[in-house]
């Protein structure tokens, strides 16, 4: 079956980095789309950035300059580069997919940017 599971996140000061990753399985994955999205307290899941399964990013204005997605399909991984973070970076970030329609979700993990 599908999964996907995130690493990387904990805390970190403002202006500070932090690398996440996700590794899937259970479907092919260099054929497919990738996103990272982000869910803070009370608020909806946005969506942070893509990346095809061709390589073209796309990301959210909030992170333009300061986020860098990527993909290694030897490995089955998509990571989320964060760069100059910021307290409003502060979320619960999920790495996604979508197949036949359906968008399937990582367990998320937690990053907190605070001094």
């Amino acid at each position: 079956q599908v999964q996907l599971v995130e690493s990387g996140g904990g805390l970190v000061q403002p202006g500070g980095s932090l690398r996440l990753s996700c590794a899937a399985s259970g479907f092919t994955f260099s054929n497919y789309a990738m996103g990272w999205y982000l869910q803070a307290p009370g608020k909806q899941r946005d969506l942070v950035a893509t990346i095809t399964s061709g390589g073209s990013t796309n990301y959210a204005d909030s992170v333009k300059g300061r986020f860098t997605i990527s993909r290694d399909n030897a490995k089955n991984t998509v990571s989320l580069q964060m760069n100059s973070l910021k307290a409003e970076d502060t979320a619960v970030y999920y790495c996604s997919v979508s197949i036949f329609g359906l968008r399937r979700w990582g367990q998320g993990t937690q990053v907190t940017v605070s001094s």
